[in-house]
């Protein structure tokens, strides 16, 4: 079965897909190791790829790599969130996935390789299903449970069991914490009328899509505040329940959430002045300041 090749370097990468024939399908799977429906691209992945028999020259080549790690790979290809899928032959994109849909991958993947020759013995699971319990189980179940636990006046001696589930909420300080928590994320993503949540600083990004934000808002003229997750693990977990959003860098203009780069990109691209409100510098000279030194926008000046 072929198996999926892990890509550490650039140099490994141009040196792989140098190796391919001209007709052989290379399967290019970005990832990053915090992301958790990477880990479900990772198995659909494995699966599919054990469906294939090993050939030479092979038909179809299965890469991995980590999207923060090799971000200039990950920007030739406008990865802008992960898992991201591009299948490409001879150098041409064929077509790309984004997410981790097990059926839209195994689609893609077998629209242009073809099926695997593993035929039933490995594939990917099936949905579940949920069947309803009939009436009669349901009461049969409600029945044994009185006897067991003493009859028809068994609530008057019933005893609960360290196995049994709670019935009532445990009450702890952690409820406290996750309200200042909560305070404390209101105020930052208002700290400035344009808040950038990114990996590292604007002066040094630690991943590729917080570096492509930070070009996009310096092209646009935009002076932004940031805050620096990674320097916060609190915030860093806090932030992705709050804005309902599971990666960053993630912006914030007007206290509103905007979105993630691929948002924010969708929004320039459908709108050229979606940041007028907020430029305070010529294009291509935006950067970090002060709050106190970035425009605000019409309605606040109003």
């Amino acid at each position: 079965m072929s198996t999926i090749a892990a890509i550490t370097s650039p140099s490994d990468f141009e040196s792989h897909i140098a190796s391919l024939t001209p007709s052989t399908i290379a399967i290019i799977s970005f990832h990053t190791p915090w992301a958790a429906p990477c880990a479900q691209m990772s198995l659909i992945l494995q699966t599919l790829a054990s469906s294939y028999p090993p050939q030479t020259p092979p038909t179809v080549s299965f890469l991995s790599l980590d999207a923060e790690a090799l971000p200039d790979i990950s920007e030739s290809y406008d990865v802008t969130a992960v898992p991201f899928l591009v299948i490409q032959r001879d150098g041409k994109v064929l077509e790309k996935v984004s997410g981790s849909d097990a059926g839209k991958v195994r689609e893609a993947v077998e629209r242009h390789a073809g099926k695997g020759g593993n035929t039933g013995k490995v594939g990917l699971p099936p949905a579940l299903e949920a069947t309803r319990r009939n009436e009669e189980e349901g009461n049969e179940q409600a029945t044994t449970t009185e006897q067991a636990n003493g009859g028809n006046d068994y609530l008057s001696k019933y005893v609960p069991g360290a196995d049994d589930p709670k019935t009532a909420p445990e009450m702890s300080s952690t409820e406290g914490q996750k309200e200042e928590l909560e305070t404390r994320l209101k105020e930052l993503v208002k700290a400035a009328p344009v808040m950038l949540f990114m990996k590292g600083t604007p002066s040094a990004p630690q991943c590729g899509f917080s570096r492509t934000i930070v070009g996009l808002l310096r092209e646009q003229g935009v002076r932004y505040g940031f805050f620096n997750i990674l320097a916060d693990e609190e915030v860093r977990t806090g932030m992705k329940t709050f804005s309902d959003w599971p990666t960053f860098p993630q912006l914030y203009a007007g206290g509103e959430f905007v979105g993630g780069l691929d948002i924010v990109k969708e929004e320039l691209e459908s709108n050229p002045d979606f940041f007028a409100d907020y430029v305070a510098a010529p294009k291509g000279q935006g950067g970090m300041a002060a709050p106190e030194a970035q425009k605000q926008p019409a309605t606040a000046q109003a």
